[in-house]
């Protein structure tokens, strides 16, 4: 493929590194990122264009990761290396020369040349830890925030093509429960509460949510997306395991032994469930549990998860509107 088809494909096959936002504590610090031998070129334009849509949504899964390349990772003056999985993916832990402060830092990485050690491609991202605030957040992208159709494949499939990160629908009032919530517990102005947005959604999207949640004035967080998809496993997009997102939500309570959290969730796949096992394992940890109904066939399951949810002593909201919800968290003494 001639390098001015790949342009007008809007594709690169130059090395990339994607690095992306990072979390941990004052000590220890996660960065994750993947290496491309084939990646897409940023979007730069929206336009409300099915075939333009459709294929900005395509080409994210149009990569071919590079395994077992040497990387190496900065951050607060601490370098760190690693070699990539079979999927390009790369995860260290770095433990900064001095306690990190609250806030967000820059880190950098760098993909490097097997045989010379050159570097052949740049990446920079942010990693967060969190401020000394009371109370952390956890949620779900799709279909709790974001309307996504979850529960029906080719109908979330439908959306995914036909819109863009920008004509995307956020279920009203999301953004204003979420911003309160990022004050919960503390006087405002003052600084956020954390949040991290953990889904079954692929590493492919990251930029595709990404964009979503800045236009739609979501919370700065950490995202936690699940394994990278090819285009032969697009019709899957969304399916993957949800043992992992345990594994991710848990990954996220340990990295803030000092915060209590809220999670939030939907009814179209197996939130509920999850978070029931979260409040099992972390007693007393879990302020809320919110849960969007959307699904009618994942009601009763949803209802029996939260009644053992509040049977734990964790205040919980099924909820169809995220003003309901708002009115909720108003209503709690946080």
């Amino acid at each position: 493929m001639t390098n001015k088809i790949l342009a007008w494909l809007r594709l690169t096959r130059r090395p990339v590194l994607k690095l992306y936002r990072g979390f941990g504590s004052p000590t220890c610090v996660v960065v994750q990122g993947h290496a491309f031998r084939q990646s897409p070129l940023p979007r730069t334009r929206y336009r409300a264009r099915f075939w333009t849509n459709a294929w900005g949504l395509l080409r994210l899964f149009a990569v071919r990761p590079w395994a077992d390349a040497p990387v190496r990772v900065r951050l607060a003056g601490r370098t760190v290396g690693a070699r990539t999985d079979a999927d390009g993916f790369f995860r260290v832990e770095i433990t900064p020369p001095a306690p990190l402060p609250p806030g967000w830092h820059p880190a950098a990485a760098e993909l490097l040349d097997p045989a010379t050690g050159a570097a052949l491609a740049r990446g920079t991202a942010e990693a967060h830890v969190p401020y000394e605030t009371p109370y952390a957040f956890i949620s779900d992208i799709d279909d709790t925030f974001l309307v996504s159709h979850s529960a029906t494949r080719y109908q979330r499939l439908w959306v995914l093509l036909s819109r863009n990160a920008r004509s995307r629908a956020a279920f009203a009032d999301v953004a204003a429960h979420y911003q309160w919530l990022a004050q919960a517990g503390a006087p405002a102005p003052g600084p956020p509460n954390a949040f991290f947005y953990v889904s079954s959604s692929e590493w492919n999207l990251y930029d595709f949510i990404l964009e979503f949640a800045e236009h739609q004035r979501l919370p700065k967080g950490v995202y936690q997306l699940s394994q990278l998809k090819r285009l032969r496993q697009l019709l899957r997009t969304g399916q993957n395991k949800h043992a992992t997102k345990l594994d991710r939500i848990v990954r996220v309570l340990e990295a803030c032994p000092s915060q209590y959290f809220g999670l939030l969730g939907d009814d179209s796949q197996q939130d509920p469930g999850i978070y029931a096992a979260v409040v099992k394992r972390f007693p007393g940890r879990i302020k809320a549990v919110y849960v969007r109904q959307v699904h009618a066939l994942g009601r009763p399951a949803a209802a029996g998860a939260l009644a053992e949810i509040a049977a734990a002593g964790v205040a919980t909201c099924y909820f169809e509107h995220s003003r309901d919800a708002l009115l909720h968290s108003q209503g709690l003494a946080w």
